[in-house]
């Protein structure tokens, strides 16, 4: 029987930047990403969740190719796209599009919405006239819940939940298989993050879209995913279905994530209040990662860096998980 295929398949990424000067006549990189690999099947919408600075969204920027991988694959419906360059790497954007954080820094004051829609329809399908893709970017308006006036107005006359909708139709122009959403709701009002998450769901049941869904609020992950990575510093700490892992973390750091997440039943998990700060990417710390502000650090987790061990679907790092 032949192995399923995966639509997407990122094995060993990682991301440095160089560091201007040296030290002690050595080149410095800081490690953004670093050894990532997971899978991601067609329709399945995989979240991903850390601190901020921890690597998310570089590591997703890296996927759609904003940013240039140091190292690894990016495997998309059997093609390496890591390894692109030019006009190859232009010819499958299509196949693959990313939603920004910032709903109103990602669009161009200067230009309408029918505008911004047709410059990237106009991409995709270059032999059509202005006509026609209006005609196009009024169904990518519908599509996300917007109104047909909406093609004569300017961003700023939008609000954010409306602008972040209009993001979405732009991702969406060229019908592709896999979307990035980089914190689409973080900037948004609580009473709209709901409607904008409902809606990218419903937007996968449609089209079989895949996500990569990335968030500080695990709980809002939890609802769109079916699955759940940790990041910390660059690497990937855990991974599971979304129910296991909020329901029994095994690495300390996804029990300390969790047991801030505000609850109000009184019998809920002991606020877990992690020492110290992050470590400086440029330098980070020997061994394990996170074992400077571990509650839980042994001294076999100075040493070396701990292997990432999977079973029965669920992924650690950690010599010692919970």
């Amino acid at each position: 029987m032949k192995k399923e295929e995966h639509l997407l398949e990122v094995r060993s990424l990682s991301v440095r930047y160089p560091v201007r000067g040296s030290w002690f006549g050595r080149k410095r990189f800081l490690h953004a990403v670093e050894d990532v690999s997971f899978f991601l099947d067609a329709g399945e919408t995989l979240g991903l969740v850390g601190e901020s600075g921890c690597g998310k969204s570089t590591l997703g920027r890296a996927l759609v190719r904003l940013e240039k991988p140091a190292s690894g694959e990016i495997v998309l419906n059997g093609r390496d796209i890591a390894s692109l360059e030019g006009r190859q790497l232009r010819a499958c954007r299509r196949e693959f599009q990313m939603i920004f954080q910032d709903p109103y820094g990602s669009l161009n004051p200067r230009l309408t919405v029918s505008s911004a829609l047709c410059e990237v329809l106009r991409i995709h399908f270059p032999g059509e006239d202005l006509r026609t893709l209006r005609d196009r970017a009024g169904i990518l308006l519908a599509r996300v819940g917007l109104e047909l006036d909406a093609l004569d107005r300017y961003p700023h006359q939008f609000s954010g939940g409306q602008r972040q909708r209009i993001g979405i139709a732009r991702a969406l122009a060229g019908d592709p298989g896999f979307i990035v959403a980089d914190e689409p709701v973080s900037a948004l009002d609580v009473s709209v993050q709901a409607s904008v998450v409902n809606l990218l769901m419903d937007i996968q049941k449609e089209s079989g879209t895949s996500f990569l869904f990335i968030a500080h609020d695990i709980a809002v992950v939890e609802h769109i995913s079916r699955r759940i990575m940790v990041m910390y510093l660059g690497r990937v700490m855990e991974s599971a279905p979304s129910h296991e892992l909020v329901s029994s973390p095994r690495h300390p750091y996804t029990q300390a994530l969790l047991s801030a997440v505000p609850s109000i039943d009184r019998s809920g998990r002991k606020r877990i209040i992690l020492s110290g700060d992050v470590p400086s990417p440029l330098s980070p710390p020997r061994g394990c990662p996170f074992h400077p502000r571990c509650p839980r650090a042994r001294p076999e987790c100075t040493g070396s860096l701990p292997p990432w061990t999977e079973k029965n679907g669920r992924g650690v790092r950690c010599f010692f998980p919970l």
